[in-house]
């Protein structure tokens, strides 16, 4: 299976690399051969400098994890200027607090909060969205929490789902994404099962089938490497999912 959708990273698998070092983590990260990264932060750094050290690195803003907080009122206009100076199409929302996600009334008021974020970003060419963790597939009335909230959001609010995460909350990723067409533009993959450490392609995902989901009816446009497993390097880990996806074609 070919593939064109580039890879990322979520810089949040090295952010304690990151924190100490920024430029160096994105060298390395281009060494291993991706071709984006995912911020988790800047760690201090103008993103005007940082955009600099990307262009040096060849490496393109895929995406980032921005607070709901940097999302919305007073703080939205620096987050866009952020963006545009790293030439960055994504603001994924990394996490929402249970009151915003426990209820069915907190679904849909959360998910029109997301509406109204993806409206205000839009003239400035960048996207939101949520992105998946194990808790957030609980049932809730026959629907999942998770289904729920992109069911009542806009098309334009982004599906990033991650693989290992929904696995771990007790769904088939595989389903999820056939259920929602074209809205997981990025996406982050993350292995499931098999040793501690399993890398990409070492445990027990289908990968052949989820990256076929992802590139036709899933609409993907980056594919974005989350690793963060204690006890084992980070870069390595990172390598080896490299190595794992190119197995796939990708």
């Amino acid at each position: 299976m070919a593939s064109m959708i580039p890879v990322g990273v979520q810089l949040y698998s090295v952010h304690r690399e990151a924190a100490r070092d920024l430029r160096g983590t994105l060298r390395e990260v281009a060494r291993l051969g991706y071709e984006g990264v995912e911020f988790a932060g800047l760690h201090g750094h103008d993103p005007a400098e940082v955009a600099g050290w990307l262009g040096d690195c060849g490496l393109r803003a895929c995406g980032t994890h921005t607070p709901l907080a940097e999302l919305e009122g007073d703080a939205l206009a620096a987050t866009i200027a952020a963006h545009r100076e790293l030439g960055c199409p994504y603001a994924i929302v990394p996490a929402l607090a249970p009151e915003l996600r426990s209820t069915r009334p907190a679904l849909l008021a959360t998910a029109r909060r997301l509406d109204a974020i993806a409206a205000a970003l839009a003239p400035a060419g960048i996207r939101t969205g949520y992105h998946a963790h194990d808790d957030d597939f609980p049932p809730i009335g026959g629907q999942t929490a998770w289904d729920i909230l992109f069911a009542a959001a806009s098309p334009p609010v982004v599906m990033q789902l991650d693989t290992g995460n929904a696995h771990a909350g007790g769904i088939d990723p595989l389903a999820v994404l056939a259920r929602f067409p074209g809205r997981s533009e990025t996406i982050h993959l993350k292995e499931a099962g098999g040793a501690h450490g399993a890398a990409i392609g070492e445990g027990d995902l289908p990968w052949p089938r989820l990256l076929a989901l992802c590139a036709g009816l899933g609409g993907t446009r980056w594919y974005v490497v989350e690793y963060e497993v204690e006890g084992v390097d980070a870069f390595d880990g990172l390598a080896r999912c490299r190595a794992g996806l190119r197995r796939f074609g990708v």
